[in-house]
């Protein structure tokens, strides 16, 4: 049982995080691994970074697994699940973090992007959810959490399948929140608004000289960080009575 007064609340716990090699999702695994929770670390393609990211959670006193994967496959989901929960006996958080943001034009989207954006980014999460909810409601406690993002509630221009993606991980998590609550499972979406991140700026027109004067805009005065990006998985981790909803962590950026 989770102890959120615990200095490591999450002590036998594992929490599978998606797309951890690097930024956003590196620091939500080692923000894990600092509550106490062994980690899956999951890359697509780069297998130095996600090894190096589970030496890191070693380093803060757990164990940590670090499984190649494509999550767009849902073979190769179910497969990482399976290797989750023979290593450490269950898996009880995973948080879809994986993400490709293309700026395309709605009429320049061809068929083939649209169904490779869906992929990626909005049935990966579903894959994630399917294959470890089982384990989840065998243990009677579970926590799914989705890393959406501003695209998907304040509308960025040329980005139709990623909005949709966006847009459609909270409902995802709502749908799951109403049919698993009765099994002490939990769902959340987490909606980043601009954190300063390793990016391909190509896709990023808008800041076409890094953030520059779009900080002044923020009502904080500053992009935001990974780490508090991280701060609220943790928080939705440890909080049982908290479920179908969505944490905006922008800085006051846009305001629902």
């Amino acid at each position: 049982m989770s102890d959120a007064t615990s200095p490591r609340p999450f002590e036998g716990r594992t929490a599978l995080v998606t797309g951890s090699g690097q930024n956003i999702g590196r620091a939500i695994a080692l923000a894990f691994a600092r509550d106490g929770a062994n980690v899956v670390i999951n890359g697509h393609r780069n297998q130095a970074a996600i090894k190096a990211v589970a030496e890191e959670a070693r380093g803060l006193g757990v164990r940590a697994l670090a499984v190649l994967a494509d999550v767009g496959d849902p073979e190769a989901v179910q497969t990482m699940v399976d290797q989750a929960a023979d290593t450490f006996g269950s898996v009880d958080i995973v948080v879809s973090n994986v993400s490709t943001r293309l700026h395309t034009k709605f009429l320049d989207i061809s068929i083939e992007e649209w169904q490779r954006i869906l992929n990626s980014n909005l049935s990966a999460s579903f894959y994630l959810a399917r294959s470890a909810l089982p384990l989840m409601q065998q243990r009677g406690w579970g926590r799914i959490i989705h890393i959406s993002g501003r695209d998907g509630f304040a509308v960025i221009p040329n980005r139709a399948h990623n909005v949709t993606c966006k847009a459609g991980m909270f409902a995802l998590s709502k749908a799951i929140a109403v049919e698993f609550g009765p099994f002490g499972i939990t769902a959340n979406t987490v909606a980043p608004g601009i954190i300063d991140t390793t990016r391909d700026w190509t896709q990023y027109p808008q800041f076409r000289d890094g953030y520059g004067d779009r900080v002044l805009e923020i009502p904080v005065r500053r992009v935001g960080h990974v780490d508090e990006i991280a701060a609220a998985c943790t928080y939705l981790a440890g909080a049982g009575f908290v479920t179908g909803q969505i944490l905006h962590v922008n800085g006051g950026d846009a305001l629902f």
